[in-house]
């Protein structure tokens, strides 16, 4: 039997795959209200998206529903709903307004979302073929989720504060070129994929736990906008501090020449 006549006896699972296009739906819907200008909108379906990502992998675990064509087709939706989605959204709300300023600024306002969407599919590709040889405690690179979350989260909060995109494109051009190329970097993030669920951990962590779901319930896309801004920033300081410590560690095992004059 080949390999074609097997694909198509076993089918494709539908508990997973019900939760990849339920997050392909909430970024495509994410477009939809963005062009609408129905910001905040289009930033909550985003991050909907991205709890739904976050689903579909861990149910597919679960319930021992992992297949190819299920990781394809994730990659599928992440592009539409962490890389197409964000890039038109900050365009739309901010972005899109440099064109008023010269038709050459208008150009790179462009250039900028595409920059952020096109990094997203890098990242993608990049991640699909490193599965199975790098290390699965660490992501290299901004994972594409967390980036959207970052670009999504300052949107939110300045539509939150009645700020107009407009005012803020010049802060939001460089923010949405240093995002996207974070994405494609050779920073190391932490992937929490190693976190001893199972196991006991102190009291203290429920407590913090019940304290970030109060905060997100108070002030919504301020605690996102920290969450993902510190998570940004923390792939930068961990790689930095691991090449010093590389250099260090090679420095203090190099061998000592002979003292010549005894």
């Amino acid at each position: 039997m080949s390999k074609l006549d097997n694909a198509k006896q076993k089918g494709i699972y539908l508990l997973p795959n019900l939760f990849t296009t339920g997050a392909m739906f909430a970024g495509y819907y994410s477009i939809i209200a963005g062009i609408q200008g129905k910001f905040e909108m289009a930033c909550l379906s985003i991050f909907i998206a991205a709890l739904l990502d976050a689903l579909d992998g861990r149910v597919a675990r679960l319930t021992n529903t992992q297949s190819e064509f299920g990781e394809q087709y994730d990659s599928l939706s992440d592009l539409v709903s962490f890389g197409v989605a964000p890039s038109l959204l900050v365009f739309n709300w901010s972005l899109f307004h440099l064109s008023a300023v010269h038709p050459v600024m208008g150009k790179i306002g462009w250039l900028a979302a595409f920059i952020f969407a096109v990094s997203g599919a890098l990242r993608l590709a990049r991640f699909n073929t490193q599965i199975g040889v790098v290390d699965k405690a660490y992501f290299q690179g901004l994972p594409s989720p967390a980036a959207a979350g970052l670009i999504s989260s300052f949107v939110w909060i300045c539509v939150d504060l009645d700020l107009v995109g407009a005012d803020l494109k010049y802060i939001t051009l460089p923010l949405t070129i240093v995002v996207g190329l974070l994405m494609v970097s050779r920073f190391r993030y932490y992937s929490f994929k190693t976190i001893p669920f199972k196991e006991n951990v102190s009291f203290i962590w429920i407590l913090l736990l019940v304290l970030v779901f109060v905060l997100l319930t108070i002030k919504t896309a301020w605690v996102l906008f920290v969450v993902f801004c510190g998570y940004g920033v923390s792939g930068i300081l961990f790689t930095v501090h691991s090449v010093k410590k590389k250099r260090a560690s090679k420095k203090n095992n190099k061998p000592t020449e002979p003292d010549e004059s005894k």
